[in-house]
């Protein structure tokens, strides 16, 4: 009995220790397949969407789904220290010796209580340990305790430092491509600049954010799950937005060279592909098309009246087809993994943009209505 609890002690320090290492510490992608992170987002992200299914108000779901990201991390902390405080507590019961005060018999639940006070340092004196191992078992696990608080203190800026700059570029594609952001959006404002510098700026600046998310998100997977401040907007709306912009000049819109958008394309699949594959997205056959010949004729015309025209033909069509199933698969099984709507490749009506919106609108054109009105009739 001693010998199978120090065995199983081991086991499980040595697996918390590794999923902790290679969840805060490594900075690449983990292929292997049993891992006790893993396992957990598996079982608590699935039910934690069929909740969210029985909200009926789009806000309120919206709300409830950011809510999974930040307390799935203190959720994961919590699972980690237990796993350390358990597993001690299996090594304290097989191989060490300990006094209590009242001379009770010593229970594997009086050891466990032990183990957690001796991880989190509290030292109250209750439960002694007497021999070398049982002192050294408890010198190690006083340490780890520390450890893992700075653990704690370095793992929780970083995610959100990681999150914030995300979201800067998302806020500010808000006015560039609309809410949510759409890829005929983003052409029609920015497409017939007199210099193109001014649209490739944008591409090479998504070409650094995309080969960014792709950085921090194999590093923290967390990241994939935390939503961003309005419910029209997410990142992975704007990676697919940018996707399509760069299929549509890659296609052939004339006058405007596609060499930036080549290589934001590259940077931005690459990390569609990637994430789809670290959170395990699944491939749909039946997926809706979300460029349908309708949408496409209209987004001809839209672009056309800006005096931009997206070449025509059998050719054209077949290389947009072409460049599309390069990630639209990757990205439809990512969003229905993530519980995220994609953008239309264009807005059926025109929309105000986020930073056009605001609480007191409505009661402030009233009021001025109500001004104008009121000059009207003294004049």
């Amino acid at each position: 009995m001693q010998i199978a609890a120090i065995i199983a002690g081991i086991v499980v320090i040595a697996g918390i220790l590794l999923d902790a290492f290679e969840t805060v510490v490594l900075p690449r992608r983990v292929t292997r397949t049993h891992r006790l992170t893993a396992w957990f987002y598996r079982n608590t992200w699935v039910p934690w969407t069929r909740a969210a299914q029985r909200i009926e108000s789009a806000a309120r779901r919206e709300a409830f789904l950011g809510y999974f990201g930040p307390l799935s991390l203190i959720l994961l902390l919590i699972l980690w220290a237990f796993g350390l405080i358990f597993g001690f507590a299996l090594l304290q019961y097989g191989a060490g010796e300990h006094l209590q005060l009242s001379n009770e018999p010593l229970t594997f639940g009086a050891v466990l209580y032990h183990s957690g006070e001796t991880f989190f340092t509290l030292g109250y004196g209750d439960i002694t340990p007497v021999s070398s191992l049982a002192r050294a078992l408890a010198v190690l696990e006083a340490g780890m305790g520390f450890g893992f608080l700075g653990v704690v203190i370095g793992y929780l800026p970083t995610i959100y430092s990681a999150f914030s700059r995300r979201e800067i570029e998302i806020s500010l594609l808000d006015a560039r491509a609309g809410s949510p952001p759409t890829a005929a959006e983003l052409l029609i404002r920015f497409g017939n600049c007199p210099q193109q510098a001014v649209l490739d700026r944008i591409l090479k600046d998504w070409e650094h954010w995309a080969a960014e998310v792709l950085e921090s998100h194999l590093s923290y997977p967390v990241l994939s799950f935390f939503r961003s401040q309005h419910n029209n907007q997410s990142w992975l709306g704007a990676l697919t937005t940018i996707l399509d912009a760069s299929a549509l000049l890659m296609t052939g819109v004339d006058g405007i060279n596609d060499e930036q958008a080549r290589l934001t394309f590259a940077m931005a699949r690459h990390a569609v592909v990637d994430l789809a594959q670290v959170m395990r997205a699944q491939y749909d056959s039946h997926a809706e098309d979300r460029l349908t010949p309708a949408d496409l004729n209209r987004l001809r015309a839209a672009l056309g009246e800006e005096d931009l025209h997206l070449k025509d033909g059998a050719e054209p069509k077949e290389k947009l087809a072409q460049l599309r199933s390069l990630y639209e698969p990757y990205a439809i099984a990512l969003a229905r993994r993530l519980f995220i709507n994609l953008p239309p490749w264009i807005h059926a009506e025109k929309r105000k943009d986020n930073w056009q919106g605001g609480p007191w609108d409505r009661l402030i054109q009233a009021q001025g209505l109500g001004r104008v009105q009121r000059m009207d009739e003294h004049f």
